[in-house]
């Protein structure tokens, strides 16, 4: 999953060098954290949150394979 949204967030972003992502591996859940450049917030997260909402779309219909539930946070 860590991946994927790498893959999708350095083809949004101006400054794909400052893409962070980490993954947190939980019982009951896998926590995706996606950390960018301050100035490429709003092209992560979009008007009314759709490009957020669409990146979270993608990562839970790719985890439908592994049985888990995934959660893609947005962080500063």
């Amino acid at each position: 999953m860590k991946e994927l949204v790498e893959v999708i967030a350095t083809s949004l972003v101006d400054y794909p060098e400052k893409v962070v992502v980490t993954e947190k591996e939980t019982e009951k859940a896998i926590i995706v954290e996606l950390r960018v450049a301050p100035e490429d917030m709003g092209k992560v997260i979009g008007k009314q949150g759709r490009i957020a909402k669409s990146i979270r779309t993608v990562v839970k219909a790719a985890a439908t394979k592994d049985d888990k539930k995934v959660v893609v946070e947005i962080l500063q």
